[in-house]
C-alpha cells in the first residue's frame, strides 16, 4: 500500500510548483519520480543540483548515462533503470550496453564494462574498493578524478533509487516510449 502522495502542479504549494515545473521544463514531463519527491521538495533540489554537477564531470554524456544505470540495476531500481535505459539511447550511449546491463549479460565494449564493473563495485562494496578494484579502473583508462565522479554517481543513484524503493512509482509512458 503506497502512503505517499502523488504530487502535481495543482496540488502543491507554489515554490513546490516551482520546482515541479522546472523539472517539467527540463524532462518534457514530470517523470512520477518526482511527484513522489515533492513529498520533500528539498529532495527534487538535491536531485537536480548533483544532476548539473554531473553533467560537469569528466565522463561523456553517454558514459553519465551508462554509469547511472549500472548503480540503478545494482540497486535493482525498476524505474530508473527505465528513465536511463531511454536516456541513455538518447545520450547515443551504446545500445549493446544499456541491453547488457539490463539483461544482466556481457558487456562487449572494454572501456563500458570497466566503467559499469567499478560503479556497480563501489555500490555492493559500499565504497570500500580494494587495491586491485582501483588499479583496474586505472589500467582500463579512467582517472582518479573519475573514481571520485563515480561516487558522486553514485550518490544520486542512492538517493533517487531508494526513494523510488519507498515511494514505488510507476516508470511513466514517456519513458517507457523512449526505450
Amino acid at each position: 500500500m503506497k502512503q505517499f502522495d502523488f504530487y502535481t502542479r495543482e496540488n502543491t504549494d507554489a515554490d513546490t510548483g516551482a520546482l515541479l515545473d522546472s523539472v517539467h521544463q527540463k524532462y518534457g514531463f514530470i517523470p512520477n519520480l518526482f511527484a513522489y519527491m515533492a513529498e520533500a521538495p528539498v529532495t527534487i533540489e538535491a536531485y537536480l543540483a548533483l544532476n548539473e554537477l554531473i553533467a560537469k564531470s569528466s565522463f561523456t554524456p553517454a558514459q553519465q548515462q551508462v554509469a547511472l544505470l549500472a548503480a540503478s540495476v545494482e540497486n535493482d531500481c525498476e524505474f530508473c533503470i527505465a528513465a536511463h535505459r531511454a536516456t541513455g539511447k538518447m545520450s547515443n550511449s551504446n545500445q549493446q550496453t544499456l541491453d547488457a546491463l539490463y539483461n544482466n549479460a556481457d558487456i562487449n565494449d572494454a572501456s563500458d564494462s570497466a566503467l559499469t564493473s567499478y560503479v556497480r563495485k563501489v555500490v555492493k562494496q559500499r565504497g570500500l574498493m580494494s587495491d586491485e578494484d582501483i588499479q583496474s579502473f586505472i589500467d582500463a583508462g579512467f582517472s582518479k578524478q573519475q573514481m571520485l565522479e563515480v561516487v558522486l554517481i553514485v550518490s544520486i543513484k542512492t538517493l533517487s533509487n531508494y526513494i523510488n524503493h519507498i515511494t514505488q512509482p510507476e516508470p511513466n509512458e514517456e519513458l517507457l516510449a523512449m526505450i
